[in-house]
């Protein structure tokens, strides 16, 4: 009788330590919940830590690095709801004009200074220069960018409520496209010939 309430037990244990957590395995499929479950048994404490210590390359168009802890790069939050990246501004530098459709955002700012600001589906504008210990939200799926905003390198921890929140740049998703240069300008009412520049710039084509 014994033995059977050990066995119990154990079985119990087992299961109940399987459903507290579902560690993505990168390498399955993904799908709208997520990437499917790690076996538990092949689960270590490395992959509920990551490390977000190191500065990301801001030598680029836009003088700026993201370097994200989402599932993808840290598998420990599949399914959790939560993931967090790590933002490097250089002077001058600027996260375009985006949104998350899959995910609200909080920004945390502990270096430097940003300017960031969303605009509502009202098209009101809310926009604050941030400084060292300062946080703000972003709505999910709202347009939303940050900006050095004094010249010095910002660094800043954006978290989101999802693990995979998903991101769209406007800039990217007007110009780095094939949509034919004609109908980017009919519909944006840009001249044709700034839209032929801007997708020379952002390597789109048409």
């Amino acid at each position: 009788m014994l033995q059977i309430f050990f066995l119990f037990s154990l079985l119990l244990f087992s299961s109940s330590h399987a459903s507290d957590f579902c560690v993505g395995d990168p390498k399955g499929p993904i799908g709208p919940s997520g990437y499917s479950c790690k076996i538990p048994a092949k689960v270590t404490v490395d992959d509920f830590v990551f490390s977000l210590g190191k500065a990301g390359n801001t030598s680029n168009i836009i003088k700026a690095a993201v370097t994200p802890a989402f599932a993808a790069q840290f598998p420990g939050v599949n399914g959790l709801g939560i993931s967090i990246a790590r933002l490097d501004l250089a002077p001058g530098g600027v996260i375009p004009m985006h949104t998350h459709p899959g995910a609200s955002e909080l920004l945390l700012v502990v270096q430097g200074y940003i300017l960031a600001g969303f605009i509502s589906s009202d098209n009101s504008v809310y926009l604050k220069i941030l400084k060292k210990g300062d946080i703000m939200v972003f709505p999910q799926g709202l347009l939303h960018f940050q900006i050095n905003a004094k010249g010095k390198t910002a660094i800043a921890f954006p978290s989101f409520s999802s693990p995979d929140p998903g991101l769209q740049i406007l800039d990217f998703a007007l110009f780095a496209n094939n949509l034919p240069s004609a109908i980017v300008a009919k519909t944006t009412f840009l001249d044709p010939a700034i839209v032929k520049k801007l997708k020379a710039v952002l390597g789109g084509t048409g």
